[in-house]
């Protein structure tokens, strides 16, 4: 009876609907947007080669599972060991139970502080290792990351480099750079558009290059075909005129054997060939 009653009480329990936005801007202004979009771009494409690293951009991360309510949309998120696709939200519960590793915030204006330290007691609680929030205005990264448990400050942002990402942070000119192990600063979305027309227009060139070498390859081998051509032609001349010497040689052999022959059997039979 009380296992038919908690049966009962289940299937009448309403279904937790996990909405996959929240209903706020992604950004507030364009500075905002940019930086976000050129994080968010820049990190897909530093793990383009890796299946198993999810990277997404204002996507809300649900981590506890019945619970709608508790719920936040990092700037840019980077999981490791998720495999890459799309989602309308991140249920934590549905992802071998995997948070995101890395997280960053780009502050705007409209940021409140209880925003803000709502979102890093939601982060320290349930399992983010690295944390970085950027105030674009104050040309200003903190940083914390995952020591003993917790998230704690890291000390020196200048020249950070990340544990998970591998990527350094340099504050030394007018804003944020962000490099990659091998030295490439992350780029905007305009310049990752510059960058790839420059690509292809790279590659376009080499194509060309390889076009012309190809022909050029082609017309040495028909000009190498021309010459053997004309060099058999004149060993076949040449052959020809040694036969028709032969011939002649041959030919004059005979006349001088034959008239031989003849001056023999005139004298055979009396006649002088001299007086004849």
């Amino acid at each position: 009876m009380v296992q038919q009653l908690e049966k009962l009480k289940t299937s009448q329990a309403p279904e937790i609907i996990y909405p996959d936005s929240d209903g706020q801007p992604m950004a507030d202004n364009t500075t905002q947007w940019s930086l976000i979009v050129t994080i968010k771009e820049s990190l897909e494409f530093l793990f383009a080669a890796n299946a198993d690293v999810f990277v997404a951009g204002d996507l809300l991360w649900y981590p506890v599972e019945g619970n709608n309510k508790i719920r936040m949309a990092p700037d840019a998120m980077v999981v490791f060991g998720r495999p890459k696709g799309d989602r309308g939200s991140y249920k934590q519960w549905e992802e071998d139970n995997i948070p995101p590793q890395v997280v960053f915030e780009i502050l705007s204006p409209g940021n409140r502080p209880g925003e803000m330290t709502k979102k890093f007691e939601l982060y320290d609680r349930y399992g983010v290792e690295e944390y970085y929030l950027y105030d674009p205005d104050k040309v200003k990264l903190t940083g914390w990351r995952r020591r003993e448990g917790k998230l704690q400050s890291i000390d020196q942002m200048d020249g950070w480099v990340s544990p998970r990402l591998k990527v350094r942070f340099d504050l030394t000119g007018p804003e944020l750079q962000i490099f990659t192990e091998s030295g490439v600063r992350f780029l905007t979305y305009s310049e990752m558009a510059q960058r790839a027309e420059r690509e292809e227009q790279r590659a376009e060139l080499e194509r060309q290059l390889k076009e012309q070498e190809r022909q050029r390859a082609e017309q040495e081998r028909q000009r190498a075909e021309r010459e053997r051509q004309l060099k058999e032609q004149e060993q076949q001349r040449a052959e020809q005129e040694r036969q028709l010497k032969e011939q002649e040689r041959q030919l004059k052999e005979q006349a001088e054997a034959k008239i031989k022959m003849l001056y023999l059997r005139l004298q055979e039979l009396g006649i002088d060939p001299e007086q004849l």
